[in-house]
Protein backbone atom coordinates (compact mmCIF):
# COMPACT_ATOMS: atom_id res chain seq x y z
CA UNK A 1 0.00 0.00 0.00
CA UNK A 2 1.72 3.27 -0.82
CA UNK A 3 2.17 5.94 1.30
CA UNK A 4 -0.12 8.62 2.52
CA UNK A 5 1.54 11.48 1.06
CA UNK A 6 1.04 10.07 -2.59
CA UNK A 7 -2.68 10.34 -2.93
CA UNK A 8 -1.78 13.83 -4.54
CA UNK A 9 0.61 13.07 -6.47
CA UNK A 10 -1.65 9.87 -7.88
CA UNK A 11 -4.21 11.72 -8.61
CA UNK A 12 -2.90 14.68 -10.54
CA UNK A 13 -1.01 12.12 -12.41
CA UNK A 14 -3.75 10.23 -13.71
CA UNK A 15 -3.87 11.56 -17.09
CA UNK A 16 -0.26 10.31 -17.90
CA UNK A 17 -2.11 6.92 -18.14
CA UNK A 18 -5.05 8.55 -20.42
CA UNK A 19 -7.42 7.90 -17.04
CA UNK A 20 -9.44 11.30 -15.80
CA UNK A 21 -12.01 9.54 -13.31
CA UNK A 22 -12.02 7.72 -10.13
CA UNK A 23 -13.80 6.93 -6.86
CA UNK A 24 -13.57 7.64 -3.28
CA UNK A 25 -12.96 4.17 -3.05
CA UNK A 26 -10.48 4.42 -5.09
CA UNK A 27 -8.69 7.20 -3.42
CA UNK A 28 -9.01 5.31 -0.34
CA UNK A 29 -7.36 2.15 -1.83
CA UNK A 30 -4.41 3.87 -3.05
CA UNK A 31 -3.39 5.09 0.14
CA UNK A 32 -3.51 4.42 3.87
CA UNK A 33 -3.67 7.19 4.93
CA UNK A 34 -6.95 7.92 7.12
CA UNK A 35 -10.44 8.94 5.89
CA UNK A 36 -10.17 12.49 7.12
CA UNK A 37 -6.32 13.04 5.31
CA UNK A 38 -8.44 11.15 2.25
CA UNK A 39 -11.33 13.80 2.55
CA UNK A 40 -8.89 16.66 3.24
CA UNK A 41 -7.04 15.86 -0.22
CA UNK A 42 -9.78 15.50 -1.68
CA UNK A 43 -11.22 19.09 -0.49
CA UNK A 44 -7.77 21.00 -1.53
CA UNK A 45 -7.49 19.83 -4.80
CA UNK A 46 -11.83 20.42 -5.25
CA UNK A 47 -11.05 24.42 -3.90
CA UNK A 48 -8.04 24.32 -6.49
CA UNK A 49 -10.28 23.16 -9.54
CA UNK A 50 -7.79 20.60 -9.75
CA UNK A 51 -10.85 18.10 -9.68
CA UNK A 52 -14.47 18.42 -9.68
CA UNK A 53 -17.37 15.73 -8.74
CA UNK A 54 -20.33 15.50 -10.43
CA UNK A 55 -22.21 13.50 -8.23
CA UNK A 56 -21.10 11.93 -4.65
CA UNK A 57 -17.97 9.91 -4.48
CA UNK A 58 -17.03 10.38 -8.20
CA UNK A 59 -14.36 12.68 -9.12
CA UNK A 60 -12.75 14.21 -12.54
CA UNK A 61 -9.04 15.26 -13.19
CA UNK A 62 -9.37 18.86 -14.58
CA UNK A 63 -6.05 19.51 -17.10
CA UNK A 64 -4.61 22.90 -16.88
CA UNK A 65 -6.03 23.98 -20.32
CA UNK A 66 -9.68 23.45 -19.09
CA UNK A 67 -9.46 25.47 -15.23
CA UNK A 68 -10.75 27.94 -17.20
CA UNK A 69 -14.30 26.36 -17.93
CA UNK A 70 -13.92 24.24 -14.82
CA UNK A 71 -14.29 21.24 -16.19
CA UNK A 72 -12.98 19.37 -18.88
CA UNK A 73 -16.23 18.35 -21.52
CA UNK A 74 -18.88 15.89 -20.19
CA UNK A 75 -17.67 13.54 -23.41
CA UNK A 76 -14.58 12.86 -21.66
CA UNK A 77 -16.52 11.08 -18.62
CA UNK A 78 -20.09 10.48 -19.02
CA UNK A 79 -19.83 7.29 -19.49
CA UNK A 80 -17.98 6.30 -16.21
CA UNK A 81 -20.46 8.65 -14.45
CA UNK A 82 -23.45 6.50 -15.54
CA UNK A 83 -21.97 3.29 -14.62
CA UNK A 84 -20.88 4.68 -11.21
CA UNK A 85 -24.71 5.96 -10.92
CA UNK A 86 -25.77 2.38 -12.12
CA UNK A 87 -28.08 4.21 -14.55
CA UNK A 88 -28.50 3.29 -18.53
CA UNK A 89 -28.27 6.15 -20.58
CA UNK A 90 -27.28 7.42 -23.92
CA UNK A 91 -26.39 10.47 -25.39
CA UNK A 92 -29.50 11.91 -27.06
CA UNK A 93 -31.53 14.69 -28.54
CA UNK A 94 -29.79 17.65 -30.08
CA UNK A 95 -25.96 16.49 -28.78
CA UNK A 96 -27.14 13.00 -30.02
CA UNK A 97 -27.58 14.63 -33.75
CA UNK A 98 -24.99 17.24 -33.47
CA UNK A 99 -22.48 13.94 -33.40
CA UNK A 100 -24.35 12.90 -36.31
CA UNK A 101 -23.69 15.83 -38.01
CA UNK A 102 -26.84 18.04 -37.78
CA UNK A 103 -25.39 20.46 -35.76
CA UNK A 104 -26.66 23.77 -37.25
CA UNK A 105 -27.74 24.95 -33.33
CA UNK A 106 -25.18 23.58 -31.10
CA UNK A 107 -26.99 22.83 -28.00
CA UNK A 108 -26.55 25.01 -24.68
CA UNK A 109 -25.98 21.81 -22.60
CA UNK A 110 -24.94 18.27 -22.97
CA UNK A 111 -28.32 16.04 -23.02
CA UNK A 112 -28.42 12.49 -21.73
CA UNK A 113 -31.55 10.30 -21.88
CA UNK A 114 -31.73 8.17 -18.81
CA UNK A 115 -33.60 4.82 -17.26
CA UNK A 116 -34.42 6.66 -14.25
CA UNK A 117 -34.75 10.23 -13.10
CA UNK A 118 -31.21 12.44 -12.30
CA UNK A 119 -30.83 15.85 -11.37
CA UNK A 120 -29.32 18.52 -13.94
CA UNK A 121 -25.37 18.77 -13.48
CA UNK A 122 -23.35 22.44 -13.82
CA UNK A 123 -20.01 22.30 -13.47
CA UNK A 124 -18.15 25.38 -14.64
CA UNK A 125 -19.13 26.13 -18.23
CA UNK A 126 -20.29 22.35 -18.33
CA UNK A 127 -23.84 21.83 -18.17
CA UNK A 128 -25.94 17.91 -18.43
CA UNK A 129 -29.31 17.86 -18.49
CA UNK A 130 -30.84 14.79 -18.24
CA UNK A 131 -34.23 13.34 -19.61
CA UNK A 132 -35.77 10.24 -18.18
CA UNK A 133 -37.54 7.37 -19.94
CA UNK A 134 -38.91 4.18 -20.01
CA UNK A 135 -37.39 3.13 -23.49
CA UNK A 136 -33.57 3.09 -22.77
CA UNK A 137 -33.48 -0.37 -22.44
CA UNK A 138 -34.48 -1.33 -25.85
CA UNK A 139 -34.00 1.96 -28.00
CA UNK A 140 -31.08 1.57 -31.00
CA UNK A 141 -27.89 2.86 -29.85
CA UNK A 142 -24.18 2.87 -31.00
CA UNK A 143 -20.63 2.96 -29.07
CA UNK A 144 -18.23 6.21 -30.03
CA UNK A 145 -14.85 6.88 -29.09
CA UNK A 146 -14.41 10.09 -26.94
CA UNK A 147 -10.77 11.69 -26.22
CA UNK A 148 -10.84 9.14 -23.11
CA UNK A 149 -13.02 6.35 -24.23
CA UNK A 150 -16.28 5.16 -25.45
CA UNK A 151 -19.56 6.53 -24.89
CA UNK A 152 -22.88 5.47 -26.11
CA UNK A 153 -25.15 7.39 -28.26
CA UNK A 154 -28.27 7.14 -30.20
CA UNK A 155 -28.50 6.20 -32.99
CA UNK A 156 -29.77 8.89 -36.10
CA UNK A 157 -33.14 7.00 -35.99
CA UNK A 158 -33.61 6.71 -32.14
CA UNK A 159 -32.74 10.53 -32.27
CA UNK A 160 -35.05 11.36 -35.08
CA UNK A 161 -37.82 9.90 -32.65
CA UNK A 162 -36.79 11.42 -29.46
CA UNK A 163 -36.50 14.57 -30.89
CA UNK A 164 -40.32 14.67 -31.32
CA UNK A 165 -40.93 12.71 -28.39
CA UNK A 166 -39.06 15.43 -26.40
CA UNK A 167 -39.88 18.77 -28.61
CA UNK A 168 -39.54 21.23 -25.32
CA UNK A 169 -35.96 19.84 -24.81
CA UNK A 170 -35.11 20.80 -28.71
CA UNK A 171 -36.07 24.13 -29.34
CA UNK A 172 -39.73 23.37 -30.45
CA UNK A 173 -40.65 22.17 -33.47
CA UNK A 174 -39.46 24.81 -35.63
CA UNK A 175 -36.34 24.14 -34.54
CA UNK A 176 -37.01 19.75 -34.39
CA UNK A 177 -37.81 20.25 -37.86
CA UNK A 178 -34.50 22.38 -38.88
CA UNK A 179 -32.75 19.33 -37.19
CA UNK A 180 -34.07 16.69 -38.67
CA UNK A 181 -33.95 18.41 -42.05
CA UNK A 182 -29.98 17.91 -41.58
CA UNK A 183 -30.31 14.47 -39.88
CA UNK A 184 -32.31 13.17 -42.80
CA UNK A 185 -28.51 12.33 -44.59
CA UNK A 186 -27.63 10.00 -42.28
CA UNK A 187 -31.37 8.24 -41.68
CA UNK A 188 -31.92 5.23 -43.23
CA UNK A 189 -35.55 4.50 -44.25
CA UNK A 190 -35.35 0.46 -42.74
CA UNK A 191 -33.99 0.72 -39.89
CA UNK A 192 -36.65 4.11 -39.37
CA UNK A 193 -39.32 2.42 -40.02
CA UNK A 194 -38.26 -0.52 -37.47
CA UNK A 195 -37.75 2.17 -34.77
CA UNK A 196 -41.52 3.14 -35.24
CA UNK A 197 -42.11 0.09 -33.62
CA UNK A 198 -40.29 0.94 -30.29
CA UNK A 199 -42.35 4.16 -29.72
CA UNK A 200 -45.76 5.58 -29.64
CA UNK A 201 -48.14 5.42 -32.66
CA UNK A 202 -48.36 8.79 -32.04
CA UNK A 203 -44.75 9.57 -32.09
CA UNK A 204 -44.26 8.00 -35.58
CA UNK A 205 -47.35 10.12 -36.90
CA UNK A 206 -45.41 13.71 -35.49
CA UNK A 207 -42.35 12.31 -37.18
CA UNK A 208 -43.84 11.40 -40.68
CA UNK A 209 -45.59 14.85 -40.81
CA UNK A 210 -42.51 16.29 -39.91
CA UNK A 211 -40.62 14.61 -42.61
CA UNK A 212 -43.14 15.50 -45.17
CA UNK A 213 -42.80 19.17 -43.91
CA UNK A 214 -38.91 19.16 -44.50
CA UNK A 215 -39.65 17.28 -47.99
CA UNK A 216 -38.21 14.08 -47.14
CA UNK A 217 -40.38 11.53 -49.35
CA UNK A 218 -38.68 8.64 -49.19
CA UNK A 219 -37.45 8.93 -45.34
CA UNK A 220 -41.99 9.71 -45.23
CA UNK A 221 -42.85 7.23 -47.07
CA UNK A 222 -41.19 4.13 -44.96
CA UNK A 223 -42.85 5.50 -41.92
CA UNK A 224 -46.07 5.54 -44.08
CA UNK A 225 -45.66 2.06 -45.24
CA UNK A 226 -45.17 0.97 -41.70
CA UNK A 227 -48.46 2.79 -40.15
CA UNK A 228 -50.67 1.78 -43.10
CA UNK A 229 -52.37 -0.80 -41.79
CA UNK A 230 -52.38 0.42 -38.01
CA UNK A 231 -55.89 2.20 -37.31
CA UNK A 232 -54.25 5.86 -36.96
CA UNK A 233 -55.83 8.37 -34.44
CA UNK A 234 -56.07 12.26 -34.93
CA UNK A 235 -53.12 13.39 -32.78
CA UNK A 236 -52.62 17.10 -31.84
CA UNK A 237 -49.06 18.05 -33.12
CA UNK A 238 -48.36 19.65 -29.75
CA UNK A 239 -50.25 18.07 -27.21
CA UNK A 240 -50.52 20.98 -24.69
CA UNK A 241 -52.32 23.54 -27.16
CA UNK A 242 -55.66 23.21 -27.93
CA UNK A 243 -56.34 21.52 -31.20
CA UNK A 244 -60.35 21.38 -31.64
CA UNK A 245 -59.83 23.66 -34.84
CA UNK A 246 -56.80 22.60 -36.25
CA UNK A 247 -56.13 21.35 -39.87
CA UNK A 248 -56.33 17.55 -40.13
CA UNK A 249 -53.34 16.25 -42.29
CA UNK A 250 -54.87 13.54 -44.01
CA UNK A 251 -52.05 11.05 -44.10
CA UNK A 252 -50.44 11.17 -41.15
CA UNK A 253 -53.88 12.13 -39.29
CA UNK A 254 -51.83 14.47 -37.08
CA UNK A 255 -53.87 17.86 -35.93
CA UNK A 256 -51.93 20.76 -36.97
CA UNK A 257 -52.26 23.42 -34.38
CA UNK A 258 -48.67 24.74 -33.90
CA UNK A 259 -46.82 26.60 -36.55
CA UNK A 260 -43.91 25.14 -38.27
CA UNK A 261 -41.38 26.89 -40.11
CA UNK A 262 -38.35 25.23 -40.63
CA UNK A 263 -34.77 26.85 -41.17
CA UNK A 264 -34.24 25.38 -44.32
Amino acid sequence: MANPGTLHDWIVTLPEDGRYVFSREDASSVSDASSAAVKMTLYRLKRSGAIISPRRDFFVVVPPEYRSAGSPPATWFIDELMRHLGRRYYVALLSAAALHGAGHQQPMAFQVIADTVERDIEIGRVRIEFHVSNLVEGAATQTMQTETGSMVVATPETTAFDLVRFPAACGYWSNVATVLSELAEVLDPDELAAGAQRVARSDAQRLGWLLDRVQEGDLAHALARKLEAKRLLPTALTSVREACNARLDPRWRVLVNDKVEPDL
